[in-house]
């Protein structure tokens, strides 16, 4: 295998895919989190939805 054929491997892309990945995960987390704490928020005010 060539230093060529290395670069190009999946292996060589793959840790950017799963940082990106990580960071997307991330991302929907805190959102989830957040309309969550807003429905508790509009629960309480007395507007269930």
């Amino acid at each position: 295998m060539t230093t060529e054929d290395q670069t190009k491997s999946p292996a060589a892309i793959q840790p950017k895919k799963d940082d990106k990945q990580d960071r997307l995960a991330a991302r929907l987390r805190e959102n989830l989190r957040k309309r969550k704490e807003q429905a508790r928020g509009r629960e309480k005010d007395g507007q269930p939805d």
